[in-house]
Parts: C-alpha cells; sequence; structure tokens
C-alpha cells in the first residue's frame, strides 16, 4: 500500500494530537484523529479521558458538515462496538467520510478488524499501516495487555552506584537528584497502577501520585496497590487521603481491621497466602490480568521487589544509578535468595541507556536465565 507525503503529514499530526492523551486517558489507549478535507485539516480531536468521547468523536465534532466527503486519519482503528460511548465507526459513516487512513488494527478482541470491516461494508475507502510502529509504541501497555492477557509490569528502581536503594537507618531522600525523580513521575503519569509494598508505607508515608513537573489537571492518577499480608497500613496514611483509588491486597482474616481500613477510604482484596504467610504473588498477578489495568509501575523496596523479579512478574526494569557510594552496610536494592550457581542468575537485556542529570538511566527487558 502506497501513502503520499501527505497522508503521513496528517497521520503524524494524529499521533501528536494522541500523545496529548498519554496521561489522561488510561485505562484506554490514546488515539488521534485528523479530518481532512481538500488537503485542509477541517478538524483535529483526541481521545481525553476514560468514559468520554473518542478522538473520531472529537475531530468530527469540530469539522462539522466539513467531514462530508473529507478523510479521516486516525491512529487506532475506529472501535466498532458499545461500551461506554458509541462505537467510532458508526460516527465516521454517519458524518459521510469516505476515506479512512488508519495507522494500526485494534488488538482488542471486541474490535479486532471488525472496525474496519464496517467502515468497507459501508463503502468507504480504508487503508491501514501507515506508521503503524509509532502508533504501536504509543499505546504499547495496551498492545501488551491484550496480547498475553496481562499487564506490562515495571520496576523502578534508585540506587547508589554500589547497588544500594538507602543507609542502614532507612534514610533514602534523595540519593538520585530532581531530574531523575521527576522522570519518575513522568512514569508515574504513564502507568495505569502503582504497585507497592506496606514496608514503604510504613517507612516513608509516600503519596504515590504523579505531580512533579507535571500539570495535575491533565493527568489522570494512577491506581495505587498496597500488598500487606497483615493488614498494618495507618488509617491515616498518606495513600488513604481520598486523593487517589487505593486497594490493599491481603492474606489477613482481620475483618474488622478489613472495615476500618475499607471506611478510611480503600478497597481491601483479600487473596490466597504463599506457603510463608505472605500474600502469594502469583495470585496478585492473577488479580491484576483482572483489573481494567494495562500497565503496572513497582515502587517498593529490596523485599517485594526482590520477590517480583524472582517470581517472574517484572517484564521491564528501570534503574536510576546516582554517582555515589553508600557502602556495605547501606540496605541493597534486591533482598533475594542466595545464588550458588551463575547458571541460576537471572539476566536482563539492556533496551537503553540515558544521561539524566548526573545519574544514570538504564532501561532492561526481564528473563529468567535458568
Amino acid at each position: 500500500m502506497t501513502f503520499t507525503p501527505d497522508d503521513k503529514h496528517f497521520m503524524a499530526r494524529a499521533l501528536e494530537l494522541a500523545e496529548r492523551g498519554r496521561y489522561s486517558s488510561k485505562p484506554n489507549p490514546s488515539v488521534g484523529c485528523v479530518i481532512v478535507l481538500a488537503g485542509q485539516i477541517v478538524g483535529e480531536g483526541w481521545h481525553e479521558k476514560a468514559g468520554e468521547p473518542h478522538a473520531e468523536v472529537n475531530a468530527l465534532r469540530q469539522a462539522g458538515v466539513s467531514a462530508n466527503n473529507a478523510t479521516a486519519y486516525v491512529t487506532l482503528e475506529p472501535c466498532s462496538h458499545y461500551g461506554r460511548t458509541p462505537p467510532c465507526a458508526d460516527a465516521l459513516i454517519k458524518a459521510s467520510i469516505t476515506r479512512v487512513v488508519v495507522a494500526m488494527q485494534d488488538p482488542n478482541p471486541l474490535v479486532a478488524g471488525k472496525g474496519l470491516a464496517k467502515l468497507r461494508d459501508a463503502g468507504m475507502t480504508v487503508e491501514t499501516g501507515l506508521l503503524k510502529a509509532q502508533a504501536e509504541e504509543l499505546n504499547k501497555d495496551y498492545c501488551h495487555k491484550m496480547k498475553h492477557g496481562k499487564p506490562h509490569i515495571i520496576s523502578k528502581v534508585a540506587m547508589s552506584l554500589d547497588g544500594k536503594t538507602a543507609m542502614a537507618s532507612g534514610e533514602s531522600k534523595w540519593i538520585t537528584g530532581p531530574l531523575a525523580r521527576q522522570d519518575v513521575h513522568l512514569l508515574r503519569a504513564q502507568s495505569d497502577a502503582l504497585l507497592t509494598g506496606v514496608g514503604t508505607i510504613l517507612a516513608d508515608d509516600p503519596q504515590l501520585t504523579a505531580r512533579d513537573g507535571l500539570d495535575e489537571s491533565q493527568v489522570s492518577q494512577p491506581r495505587i496497590i498496597v500488598v500487606d499480608s497483615k493488614l498494618q497500613t495507618p488509617l491515616d496514611a498518606a495513600i488513604l487521603s481520598g486523593e487517589v483509588n487505593t486497594t490493599i491486597l491481603t492474606c489477613s482474616t482481620d475483618s474488622n481491621r478489613a472495615k476500618a481500613l475499607r471506611k478510611a477510604g480503600c478497597r481491601v482484596d483479600v487473596l490466597p497466602a504463599d506457603k510463608k504467610g505472605h500474600v502469594d504473588l502469583r495470585e496478585v498477578q492473577k488479580w491484576l490480568s483482572a483489573q481494567a489495568i494495562n500497565s503496572v509501575l513497582i515502587e517498593a523496596g529490596a523485599v517485594l521487589n526482590g520477590a517480583c523479579i524472582n517470581t517472574g512478574m517484572i517484564d521491564e526494569l528501570i534503574v536510576y544509578i546516582a554517582p555515589s557510594v553508600l557502602g556495605s552496610g547501606a540496605r541493597a536494592a534486591f533482598a533475594m535468595p542466595d545464588l550458588t550457581h551463575l547458571a541460576d542468575r537471572i539476566q536482563l537485556n539492556l533496551m537503553s541507556m540515558d544521561t539524566i542529570g548526573g545519574d544514570i538511566k538504564l532501561s532492561y527487558k526481564t528473563k529468567l536465565g535458568r
């Protein structure tokens, strides 16, 4: 299929628009749409927030009657089913669009080519694959969930050159510089959920919101999920302030404590325990897969980070390394079982390396080298 330079220009613009919903449309994909008539843009739109109009509808509203006989450039296949909003394919047909150029087919089984078929059946010219790689990268977490049936899980660690995340006393503010910490807030903003352990809540009482360097009005805050086997989360914890959607995953049968935490403003779900009496992380992964969550960012201490890596539930590891040495008595980044043989090590594939201020950011894909 051959596309013209104008086609590429208009699809690139649609991708720019889609980026505007990167922090707000979750768990829905980020989508942009441009309506073009006689070589001129007559309507633009993007999907701003889940439950609100999709990109095509916003662009058609701006185009008005100029949509008649126009071309629509859309970064993701128009939906063909009723969800929280009506089908976008129907809106394009009703507006008398004659040609639709789509960057990528929707991997969601509810759509998966059905939208394209509906448009073709209505007599439209439908072309696909323009700037497909860029569109897939924009919604890589969404594509991962649709392909694998589970969210894309990233673990974030900030540490010193000698692999330490805090002093023996627990002091850790701050190991990395302000630009690296700001980058973490971008990771939070891109994530559907943050996963942490009760140890982090007890030690730091963090907010775990995306705020530094961001316009919070344009950010849909990620859900906060706390692994808390014994329901130790304080009732006055910052994560229970009501600003964010918080869930505690526990294996405790203390119904009175669970009731108090629910009253404090969070959801409490009981999962099976492992042999040590802790929440079974395999059950946590099943629970995450059943939620409307495409991406999870783990911000936790050494115990939960180590356990998540050891169970193989992490897809990507992002490490911020500060130019400092904290010494052998400081706290390590991962608490994991001792390994006897090199063949038992967990191997990583380096994807990227960047300098952020005075710190280094390394991004790895994980694979179990066992």
